[in-house]
């Protein structure tokens, strides 16, 4: 892995570029969940703090690691400006991952109520991560509210479906000037390093990790994953040949007539 290649948001700097979602782990594998994936940066449910957990849940996450609460359950932008501003004056820091859903079967975000509550939290100081439906025009609308980064699902939250928008999810890519940070659905180190390679600036995975048969070991492998995917997209890609093949060595002159 490159010391030097930076994930950067709102200026503070992270080597790893895996964000490890908490929310379906016991207590008791978190921490090595967090070792084995090597994250910096880890979600918090404040629902799941306010229900007592919050000091064990600290007491299982190693110092230097970047807390990222997340405003799971808000339906709607006021709730989650409420859950933002709570998870700041408990001492969770200024990094908040804006959800907004009111699609109780599907659970997909609502763009428009995910922009109300950037544009609020944004101006007041918050690393604002929103989670949304890809969708150019929003995350344009998103860019200009002050989100440090772009967070499109890659399918339904808990799914493990895989990169169900990639053809979306590359439009954002190419077109908006944050970091794309692929969040929802993906279930397999292999669809974590696909997103890597299309140039997502991270990975974030929950689902996919905290109900494999070997916590630990998946953590360990998502991790591999992301790296190998960054590392190939840096390199640069050979050209593919659509028609015929191509000799990977020269031909020699004793194989012509």
């Amino acid at each position: 892995m490159n010391k030097e290649d930076k994930l950067i948001l709102n200026g503070h700097e992270f080597t790893s570029r895996f964000i490890l979602g908490s929310g379906k782990y016991s207590l008791e594998l978190i921490k090595a969940a967090v070792e084995n994936a090597g994250a910096e940066i880890i979600t918090l449910a404040l629902r799941r703090a306010a229900g007592g957990d919050v000091a064990n849940i600290l007491d299982y996450i190693p110092k230097g690691v970047t807390l990222l609460p997340n405003t799971s359950g808000a339906r709607n932008a006021d709730e989650a400006v409420r859950i933002a501003r709570l998870a700041r004056e408990t001492g969770c820091g200024d990094f908040i991952k804006i959800e907004a859903i009111r699609d109780t079967k599907y659970l997909l975000p609502d763009n428009y109520e995910t922009l109300k509550a950037t544009e609020i939290l944004a101006k007041e100081g918050f690393v604002v991560m929103p989670y949304m439906y890809p969708d150019l025009n929003f995350a344009r609308d998103l860019q200009n509210a002050g989100a440090a980064c772009i967070m499109p699902l890659g399918s339904p939250i808990g799914s493990n479906k895989g990169l169900c928008t990639k053809e979306f999810i590359k439009i954002l890519i190419d077109e908006i000037d944050l970091p794309i940070i692929v969040d929802a659905g993906i279930g397999r180190p292999s669809q974590a390093c696909e997103a890597m390679e299309m140039g997502a600036a991270a990975v974030m995975a929950n689902t996919a990790i905290a109900t494999a048969g070997d916590v630990p070991k998946m953590a360990q492998a998502f991790k591999k994953a992301i790296e190998a995917g960054r590392e190939s997209y840096l390199a640069g890609f050979g050209d593919v040949v659509e028609k015929g093949a191509r000799a990977s060595s020269p031909l020699t002159g004793f194989l012509h007539d």
